[in-house]
């Protein structure tokens, strides 16, 4: 293993960012994690009291961003990997949810993650290294009806990983989007914000989803700690990649998705080279 690291993980009280932040102090990493309020961060640091380092953060309040990275850098101590895991699911069919819950999950999943960024690159582009990692999902790739809002944000996040790891390349910045399938965290249950359904045209195609998901909940394929190796292999990596899926779910499923975008640009083939001057 190389020298031990400085990881910054937002949202490590649950889910995806505390299985890898136990994972990480585990093997000698220092963890810095932001929490949303005091009980959250005395839990955390008690973890490992000389390894593990509480923040108090709300990553929509975005002018405090910029200090509490500062902070981290003259006190803890230059960081070497961001993940970007804070994040909610917001599901409601789109007709029935407010604007204002698409604006809140893009607050929170898209507009974070992007000002966490912002306020760590002056940083590791001085140093001419560093690695960030942004947690989307297999819902930034396929979709489903009654999550509209929540892929998307993913989707978004896909797309700014993307274009965001060709511009830091000259500067040996790595950029990783990690997308998950279904694992056995709280997305489902605490931590998703759900829209309350009011128009009957759509009970039988969202009440049977809505269902399932629920009765799936604690029982999903994916297991958290292996998730969180899997990334700790990526931060180990020399080269590691730009995207990953984590699930047999998310490969199938992303496969499916890629082979049926691919077939159906096959089908369009004409029609889209007629539009040529």
């Amino acid at each position: 293993m190389s020298p031990s690291k400085i990881i910054l993980i937002t949202g490590v009280s649950s889910g995806f960012g505390r299985a890898l932040a136990q994972e990480a102090l585990k093997i000698g990493h220092r963890v810095v994690g932001t929490v949303r309020n005091t009980s959250a961060k005395a839990s955390f640091e008690a973890v490992n009291p000389s390894h593990a380092f509480a923040r108090m953060l709300d990553v929509t309040d975005f002018t405090s961003i910029d200090n509490m990275v500062a902070d981290v850098e003259a006190n803890i101590g230059p960081v070497d990997v961001l993940v970007n895991n804070a994040g909610y699911g917001h599901e409601g069919v789109m007709e029935e949810s407010a604007l204002d819950d698409m604006k809140r999950q893009f607050d929170v999943n898209v507009f974070g993650a992007v000002a966490m960024i912002k306020a760590l690159l002056p940083y590791m582009r001085e140093r001419r290294r560093g690695h960030i990692i942004n947690i989307t999902s297999m819902g930034g790739f396929i979709t489903m009806p009654g999550i509209s809002y929540y892929c998307g944000s993913k989707f978004a996040l896909e797309g700014i990983s993307d274009a965001l790891s060709k511009e830091l390349n000259p500067f040996n910045i790595a950029v990783t989007a990690v997308a998950p399938g279904s694992f056995r965290t709280d997305w489902a249950g605490r931590s998703m914000v759900r829209t309350p359904r009011k128009i009957p045209d759509y009970d039988p195609l969202f009440n049977p989803i809505r269902q399932a998901r629920e009765e799936k909940k604690g029982k999903q394929l994916g297991d958290p700690a292996k998730a969180a190796r899997a990334m700790l292999a990526i931060i180990e990596s020399d080269t590691p990649p730009v995207h990953l899926l984590l699930g047999s779910d998310a490969l199938d499923l992303v496969r499916d998705k890629l082979n049926a975008y691919r077939a159906e640009i096959d089908v369009w083939e004409a029609l889209t080279r007629s539009t040529d001057g």
